[in-house]
């Protein structure tokens, strides 16, 4: 029953997004097949191999190919493909933020990526940055494609992440009663 829920559910994201222009995804469903491809390598397949089929893609659909590039070395039991699928996820974020700097969902993709990769892999220097930068558009409430559910959960996780400083933490709380 759940490989019959899976095949549909794949199916029905294949129509979604395949052979689709950029502006007519929806990043609903994406958001909620990224959360499922976390724990499911197929999912984690399925999705990514949906959005290279995207034409002219957009930097945010770039970020979530280099998140997935990112499951897919979570899901990997080749210590070389791991640190192949990081590398891959790596060059594809540098590539979305390039294409969109201050994109607040593309920026929270790669600092929790970075926040959960081990530190010694060296997968983490971009943590300041992109802290920085979401703080930024937070504060300017330049949200962009993230809605409030999302934003909420940004604002949430960075304040989780403990990687923000107490002045940070505070105008994190203050963002989060503002959108309530």
């Amino acid at each position: 029953m759940i490989h019959r829920v899976f095949i549909v559910a794949s199916f029905f994201l294949l129509l979604i997004v395949q052979n689709v222009e950029a502006d007519d995804i929806n990043l609903k469903s994406i958001r909620k097949q990224l959360v499922l491809a976390i724990d499911n390598s197929k999912t984690t397949d399925s999705l990514y191999k949906s959005l290279a089929s995207v034409k002219n893609r957009t930097g945010l659909i770039s970020g979530y190919m280099g998140a997935l590039l990112s499951c897919k070395a979570k899901h990997a039991w080749n210590p070389y493909m791991k640190v192949k699928f990081l590398n891959n996820s790596e060059k594809v974020f540098q590539t979305a933020v390039n294409a969109d700097p201050h994109n607040i969902e593309i920026r929270f993709l790669r600092f929790s990526i970075e926040h959960n990769v081990p530190g010694f892999l060296g997968f983490n220097k971009d943590l300041v940055a992109d802290r920085e930068d979401i703080i930024a558009q937070l504060d300017k409430k330049n949200y962009g494609t993230a809605d409030k559910e999302l934003t909420v959960a940004i604002i949430k996780f960075l304040i989780h992440s403990k990687r923000c400083t107490p002045a940070q933490n505070d105008e994190l709380n203050k963002y989060l009663v503002e959108l309530k």
